[in-house]
Protein backbone atom coordinates (compact mmCIF):
# COMPACT_ATOMS: atom_id res chain seq x y z
CA UNK A 1 0.00 0.00 0.00
CA UNK A 2 1.31 3.53 -0.63
CA UNK A 3 1.76 6.06 1.38
CA UNK A 4 0.57 9.50 0.84
CA UNK A 5 2.37 12.68 1.88
CA UNK A 6 -0.15 15.63 2.43
CA UNK A 7 1.01 19.39 2.38
CA UNK A 8 -1.79 21.19 4.50
CA UNK A 9 -1.59 25.13 3.94
CA UNK A 10 -4.23 27.16 6.20
CA UNK A 11 -4.71 30.74 4.98
CA UNK A 12 -4.66 31.81 8.33
CA UNK A 13 -1.80 32.58 10.64
CA UNK A 14 -3.78 33.83 13.57
CA UNK A 15 -2.79 31.68 16.92
CA UNK A 16 -6.66 30.58 17.56
CA UNK A 17 -7.39 30.13 13.69
CA UNK A 18 -10.56 28.38 13.34
CA UNK A 19 -9.09 27.12 10.48
CA UNK A 20 -6.23 26.13 11.89
CA UNK A 21 -8.21 23.55 13.96
CA UNK A 22 -10.34 22.45 11.15
CA UNK A 23 -7.53 21.31 9.44
CA UNK A 24 -6.17 19.71 12.79
CA UNK A 25 -9.82 17.98 12.88
CA UNK A 26 -9.58 17.30 8.98
CA UNK A 27 -6.22 14.86 9.36
CA UNK A 28 -7.85 13.04 12.11
CA UNK A 29 -10.26 11.60 9.49
CA UNK A 30 -8.08 10.42 6.80
CA UNK A 31 -6.97 6.82 6.53
CA UNK A 32 -3.47 5.64 8.12
CA UNK A 33 -1.43 6.23 4.78
CA UNK A 34 -2.04 9.47 4.93
CA UNK A 35 0.82 11.51 6.51
CA UNK A 36 -0.15 15.54 6.99
CA UNK A 37 2.85 17.89 6.87
CA UNK A 38 1.51 21.66 8.15
CA UNK A 39 3.59 24.10 6.08
CA UNK A 40 4.50 27.07 7.90
CA UNK A 41 3.60 30.17 5.47
CA UNK A 42 3.75 33.17 8.43
CA UNK A 43 7.40 33.86 7.57
CA UNK A 44 7.65 34.39 3.94
CA UNK A 45 8.81 37.73 2.73
CA UNK A 46 6.38 39.28 0.54
CA UNK A 47 6.85 37.92 -2.99
CA UNK A 48 9.47 40.05 -5.34
CA UNK A 49 10.47 39.21 -8.77
CA UNK A 50 13.63 40.66 -7.94
CA UNK A 51 14.26 37.75 -5.89
CA UNK A 52 13.26 35.12 -7.75
CA UNK A 53 17.27 34.02 -8.52
CA UNK A 54 18.34 34.23 -4.72
CA UNK A 55 14.82 33.05 -2.65
CA UNK A 56 14.76 33.54 0.93
CA UNK A 57 15.32 30.21 3.07
CA UNK A 58 11.77 30.49 3.83
CA UNK A 59 10.92 30.03 0.11
CA UNK A 60 13.00 27.51 -0.62
CA UNK A 61 11.76 25.54 2.18
CA UNK A 62 8.48 26.10 1.37
CA UNK A 63 8.88 24.81 -2.58
CA UNK A 64 10.53 21.89 -0.84
CA UNK A 65 7.60 20.82 1.08
CA UNK A 66 5.55 21.15 -1.55
CA UNK A 67 7.39 19.41 -4.15
CA UNK A 68 7.55 16.61 -1.81
CA UNK A 69 4.25 16.08 -1.54
CA UNK A 70 1.54 13.68 -3.36
CA UNK A 71 -1.44 16.14 -2.80
CA UNK A 72 -2.08 19.55 -1.03
CA UNK A 73 -5.07 20.24 1.57
CA UNK A 74 -6.05 23.97 1.66
CA UNK A 75 -8.13 25.25 4.72
CA UNK A 76 -8.41 29.21 4.23
CA UNK A 77 -10.49 31.97 5.76
CA UNK A 78 -12.50 34.30 4.06
CA UNK A 79 -10.92 38.06 3.85
CA UNK A 80 -12.82 41.14 2.29
CA UNK A 81 -14.30 37.60 -0.11
CA UNK A 82 -11.26 36.63 -1.04
CA UNK A 83 -8.42 34.79 0.36
CA UNK A 84 -5.97 36.34 2.70
CA UNK A 85 -3.22 38.18 1.45
CA UNK A 86 -0.37 35.53 3.46
CA UNK A 87 -2.03 32.82 0.94
CA UNK A 88 -1.70 34.33 -1.81
CA UNK A 89 1.74 35.31 -0.97
CA UNK A 90 2.67 31.43 -0.64
CA UNK A 91 0.84 30.71 -4.06
CA UNK A 92 3.13 33.35 -5.70
CA UNK A 93 6.22 32.30 -3.99
CA UNK A 94 6.11 28.21 -4.79
CA UNK A 95 4.60 28.96 -8.12
CA UNK A 96 7.67 31.12 -9.40
CA UNK A 97 10.13 32.12 -11.40
CA UNK A 98 7.83 30.77 -14.28
CA UNK A 99 8.27 27.36 -14.99
CA UNK A 100 9.32 26.37 -11.84
CA UNK A 101 5.87 26.22 -10.35
CA UNK A 102 5.69 23.32 -7.34
CA UNK A 103 2.00 23.45 -6.89
CA UNK A 104 1.94 21.77 -10.50
CA UNK A 105 0.07 18.47 -10.91
CA UNK A 106 -0.90 18.35 -6.96
CA UNK A 107 -4.38 16.81 -6.38
CA UNK A 108 -5.79 19.27 -3.69
CA UNK A 109 -8.62 19.56 -1.66
CA UNK A 110 -10.25 23.39 -0.72
CA UNK A 111 -12.38 24.60 2.67
CA UNK A 112 -12.56 26.54 4.91
CA UNK A 113 -14.59 27.59 8.01
CA UNK A 114 -15.85 31.68 8.84
CA UNK A 115 -18.25 32.92 11.24
CA UNK A 116 -20.32 34.25 8.65
CA UNK A 117 -23.30 32.20 7.13
CA UNK A 118 -21.79 31.60 3.48
CA UNK A 119 -18.64 30.02 5.12
CA UNK A 120 -15.82 30.83 2.93
CA UNK A 121 -16.91 30.35 -0.22
CA UNK A 122 -15.98 33.42 -2.06
CA UNK A 123 -12.37 33.13 -0.57
CA UNK A 124 -12.95 29.40 -1.97
CA UNK A 125 -13.70 30.12 -5.17
CA UNK A 126 -10.93 33.01 -5.92
CA UNK A 127 -8.36 29.97 -4.69
CA UNK A 128 -9.98 27.66 -7.44
CA UNK A 129 -9.14 30.41 -9.97
CA UNK A 130 -5.67 30.59 -8.67
CA UNK A 131 -5.21 26.87 -8.51
CA UNK A 132 -6.43 26.15 -11.89
CA UNK A 133 -4.20 28.74 -13.46
CA UNK A 134 -1.34 26.77 -11.43
CA UNK A 135 -2.19 23.55 -12.74
CA UNK A 136 -3.82 22.10 -9.27
CA UNK A 137 -6.45 19.12 -10.26
CA UNK A 138 -8.54 20.91 -7.62
CA UNK A 139 -11.67 18.47 -6.42
CA UNK A 140 -14.69 20.23 -7.40
CA UNK A 141 -17.99 18.39 -5.01
CA UNK A 142 -18.86 17.91 -2.27
CA UNK A 143 -17.61 21.91 -1.53
CA UNK A 144 -17.47 22.56 1.98
CA UNK A 145 -18.63 25.90 3.16
CA UNK A 146 -18.69 26.00 6.86
CA UNK A 147 -19.90 28.40 9.54
CA UNK A 148 -18.36 28.71 13.06
CA UNK A 149 -21.41 27.78 15.55
CA UNK A 150 -21.34 26.32 18.99
CA UNK A 151 -20.71 22.94 19.46
CA UNK A 152 -18.59 22.12 16.20
CA UNK A 153 -15.79 22.05 17.87
CA UNK A 154 -15.46 19.81 21.19
CA UNK A 155 -13.01 21.35 24.09
CA UNK A 156 -10.28 19.23 22.57
CA UNK A 157 -10.62 20.42 19.50
CA UNK A 158 -12.55 17.81 17.38
CA UNK A 159 -15.30 18.17 15.61
CA UNK A 160 -18.97 17.90 17.03
CA UNK A 161 -21.41 15.18 16.05
CA UNK A 162 -23.78 17.67 13.51
CA UNK A 163 -20.80 18.24 11.06
CA UNK A 164 -18.92 15.05 11.65
CA UNK A 165 -20.27 12.49 9.24
CA UNK A 166 -20.13 15.06 6.44
CA UNK A 167 -16.65 15.78 7.06
CA UNK A 168 -15.68 12.22 6.65
CA UNK A 169 -17.80 12.03 3.47
CA UNK A 170 -15.54 14.69 2.21
CA UNK A 171 -12.50 13.55 3.27
CA UNK A 172 -13.62 10.00 1.68
CA UNK A 173 -13.85 12.07 -1.56
CA UNK A 174 -10.56 13.72 -1.04
CA UNK A 175 -8.33 10.44 -0.18
CA UNK A 176 -10.18 9.13 -3.61
CA UNK A 177 -9.17 12.38 -5.36
CA UNK A 178 -5.65 12.10 -4.15
CA UNK A 179 -5.17 8.27 -4.81
CA UNK A 180 -6.52 8.88 -8.26
CA UNK A 181 -4.57 11.90 -9.21
CA UNK A 182 -1.35 11.93 -7.50
CA UNK A 183 1.83 10.68 -9.48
Amino acid sequence: MKDYRIAVIVGSIRKDSFNRKLAEAIVKLAPPEFSFQFVKISDLPLYDQDYDANPATSVLRLKGEIKAADGLLFVTPEYNRSIPGVLKNALDHASRPYGQNAWAGKPAGVLGISIGTIGTALAQQHLRNVLAYLDVPTLAQPEVFLQVQEGFFDASGNLGSGSRSFLEAWVTRYVEWVKKHSA
